[in-house]
């Protein structure tokens, strides 16, 4: 059985994760599975998405909002 994982990234401290939280909820995502980072985009060394990276197996999923 597959595990779906979310990622939510917004780029500084002041801004709010809400509705990309939200969306992952929608998509059916438990929340102990969505990992959210408060950083900049220009590269990959986040924390909280090496932390995703290390738990995802070849049946695991991930859904990536996108700021709109």
């Amino acid at each position: 059985m597959s595990t779906a994982y979310g990622y939510v990234r917004v780029s500084t401290k002041e801004q709010h994760e809400d509705r990309q939280l939200l969306a992952m909820k929608q998509f059916g995502v438990e929340e102990r599975h969505i990992v959210c980072d408060k950083r900049s985009g220009k590269d990959f060394d986040r924390p909280g998405y090496r932390k995703l990276v290390r738990r995802l197996k070849p049946v695991s999923y991930t859904h990536l909002t996108l700021p709109t």
